[in-house]
Formats: structure tokens, C-alpha cells, sequence
């Protein structure tokens, strides 16, 4: 996943030049508590937070130009990197939102913490199934039953109570990856028993070439 891909693209914007009042309407309207400041180029010269506002608002100031924060001050993601960059960066840096540009240096989104929010839950809904299937692509020479019976050893092995393959293969149609994560203890247990089921038929797949 891109940072494109985890951003409002109907993202909220000013001038420089709008006064403090037009941008306080404007961010109640929108709910927005953070806004980019654009050129005509939609490139970036500033950035606004709702404390800015109440802040110009107070001390008698006319433009946005006379509040807001100076780009050198802001942090952006470029649009074709990670996904993660920005996750990292926004809790890094205590960010409620982070504009994303593109290669001529134009804002085109703004990646907010409720877009993280519901990109990572979108993630955390995904069967556990399709991430078996995705071992079974890249593991290629190992079948699916294989899969099912090593991950049905590292179950037993790990929880203490014996499951065959068959019912570890329902068991993950029907669980998600967050629910998977619970019920391991944590998402790096959860890796790790991925990790020790590839381990295994790996481990028998070169067994079977060197007979």
C-alpha cells in the first residue's frame, strides 16, 4: 500500500490571502481541525490548525499569512511512498494530519489520523485465509494441505490443545487477522508462528528434493 492510498482526496485548503474569519467558517463547516495552505499551483506554502485560528482570532489578525506555519516547518509524504511512512511519521511526530504530494510538489491529499485509523481496520478484517494463500504463492512447490498440517502442528505446539489440519483449515476461514492477533498474544506471535509454519515445510519440501 501507497501513502495515495491512505488519504482524503476531497481534502479542505486556503490561501494565504483568505482572511481568519472566511477559514474559521470554512474548517467548522468541513470539521477539520488542520488545513493545508496552497498557491494557485496547489502547492505548498503554509499550514493552518484550528489553534492558529483561535489564536488570530484573539490578537485582532486579518490573514491566514499572519498565522499560519511556514513550510519549512511542515512534514509531507511523497504520494508513491510507503504507506507506512506515514503511519510512522504521524505517530512519530504526534501528526493529526500529513499533506501528500505528488512529483511536481503539489498537495493532492492529506492523510488524516482517522484515514490511518480505517485503513488499518480495513487491514485487520482481512481473512486469515488470504494470507495462507499468499504463503502458499510464494512458497511455491508447497501444496495447501502441507500448509494446513504444519500450521495445525505449531497450534498444538503453541496453545497445548492437539487440532488436525481440517479444523485448523475452518478455523481460519472464518477468523480475521486482528481476531488472530488476540487470540496469539500479539501481532509479532502471530509472525512468528507464520514464521514456523514456513520453516517446517520448507524444511520438508528440501527433504524431498534431496531424496
Amino acid at each position: 500500500m501507497k501513502a495515495k492510498e491512505m488519504m482524503d482526496k476531497e481534502f479542505v485548503f486556503v490561501s494565504k490571502d483568505d482572511s481568519i474569519v472566511d477559514v474559521s467558517i470554512k474548517m467548522e463547516e468541513s470539521r477539520r481541525f488542520t488545513a493545508p495552505v496552497l498557491d494557485s499551483s496547489m502547492k505548498l506554502v503554509g499550514w493552518i490548525t484550528s489553534f492558529n485560528i483561535t489564536e488570530g482570532l484573539r490578537e485582532g489578525k486579518k490573514t491566514i499569512s499572519e498565522v499560519m506555519s511556514p513550510v519549512e516547518d511542515i512534514m509531507s509524504i511523497s504520494e508513491d511512498e510507503p504507506a507506512r511512512n506515514v503511519v510512522i511519521s504521524a505517530s512519530k511526530n504526534k501528526l493529526i494530519s500529513i499533506p501528500i504530494i505528488n512529483e511536481d510538489n503539489q498537495v493532492i491529499g492529506v492523510s488524516r489520523s482517522v484515514d490511518i485509523v480505517d485503513s488499518m481496520s480495513s487491514l485487520y478484517d482481512v481473512k486469515v485465509s488470504k494470507i495462507y494463500k499468499a504463503m502458499e504463492k510464494e512458497l511455491r512447490g508447497v501444496s495447501w494441505e502441507e500448509l494446513m498440517e504444519a500450521s495445525a502442528k505449531i497450534s498444538t505446539r503453541t496453545t497445548g490443545v492437539k487440532i488436525s489440519p481440517e479444523q485448523y483449515e475452518k478455523n481460519i476461514e472464518k477468523a480475521t487477522f486482528g481476531e488472530a492477533i488476540w487470540a496469539t498474544g500479539g501481532l509479532e506471535k502471530f509472525f512468528a508462528g507464520l514464521i514456523s509454519v514456513g520453516e517446517i515445510v520448507i524444511a520438508r519440501k528440501v527433504g524431498r528434493a534431496r531424496r
